[in-house]
């Protein structure tokens, strides 16, 4: 009898603790847009969504049928704002059009990673001992392999043939997540000793329960904000590998734009500089925007950074 007492004690108590920590997507956005970092960074984050949505439908362009030699190089005009590159293509359309694939890669990358660190972060600091000792180990193993060499050799001898955004976010993913998965271990590990989380467990309820329904609640902004923070390395390791001419050929890639501009005709030290300018500007504009969007979450998402009127 005592027991059940002590049960309906603590049944109110755990869903008041949820309802506190677990907030609704209206209140966070609210949070979000009342801070001069997460504006700026939610604003330019949705230029670019609505660049990769809608973009390629009102400026759209093929790369082999729209060639016009006669307009190579043109400098910047009404008609073509950024100019034209080599073969006369409108490089604002190409950017344009290149976005949808960056920012496909870099989100099915950072999904990728946030998926497996979550796993093995969860499993590994919740359950702990050999299993614990186990899985961190994998992970230090592969925090010890240069990441971007052995990009290079996978992609060249995965990639070789057809250009798969969800083959080459897998790539990208491969060590990715062995650091993630030790900071969100390191919260688990924080979290598990909380007092909610010892009612839970005199409750009788189980691990999936505790793992899914209490632990994941409180770190879930935590793993927003890194998941944020991963598109934008995944975004520097796709256009490195195109820049490099190690993935599969795409002329709209932001990455192979970098590439054709510096090959071709000394883009560099020329009135051409806008096709080397003009990418690196996107892709400086958008990790800008992520990075700035990661620290507006992390004010909104974490009670201690989150200033009260």
């Amino acid at each position: 009898m005592r027991e059940m007492s002590i049960k309906k004690e603590l049944i109110p108590i755990l869903k008041s603790i949820a309802k506190d920590n677990i907030r609704s997507a209206k209140q966070i956005m609210k949070d979000l847009l009342s801070s001069k970092r997460g504006v700026v960074g939610f604003s330019i984050c949705m230029m670019f969504f609505f660049m990769a949505t809608i973009g390629p439908i009102l400026r759209p362009i093929d790369p082999m049928l729209s060639l016009d030699l006669s307009k190579a190089y043109a400098p910047p005009s009404l008609e073509h704002p950024l100019g034209c590159d080599y073969f006369g293509r409108d490089v604002l359309a190409m950017i344009v059009t290149g976005s949808r694939e960056v920012l496909l890669i870099g989100v099915l990358a950072a999904l990728y990673t946030t998926i497996i660190a979550l796993i093995i972060g969860l499993t590994s600091g919740y359950l702990g001992g050999k299993v614990d000792s186990a899985l961190m180990m994998i992970a230090d193993i592969m925090l010890t392999i240069p990441g971007f060499p052995l990009l290079l050799v996978l992609a060249s001898t995965i990639l070789t043939r057809a250009m798969d955004p969800f083959s080459l976010a897998a790539v990208l993913s491969i060590t990715a997540w062995a650091g993630t998965s030790r900071a969100i271990r390191s919260q688990v590990l924080a979290v598990k000793e909380r007092e909610f989380i010892e009612a839970a467990k005199c409750l009788g309820l189980g691990k999936f329960h505790i793992i899914f329904k209490e632990i994941l609640p409180n770190i879930l902004g935590y793993i927003v904000v890194n998941a944020v923070l991963g598109v934008t390395g995944a975004i520097y390791a796709e256009v490195g590998l195109f820049t490099l001419g190690i993935a599969p050929y795409s002329s709209v890639n932001w990455g192979v734009m970098l590439n054709n501009a510096i090959q071709q005709a000394g883009a560099i030290h020329s009135t051409r500089y806008m096709n080397l300018l003009a990418p690196a500007f996107f892709i400086i504009l958008l990790q800008l925007g992520l990075i700035t969007l990661a620290g507006g979450l992390d004010e909104a998402l974490n009670p201690r950074l989150r200033t009260r009127e």
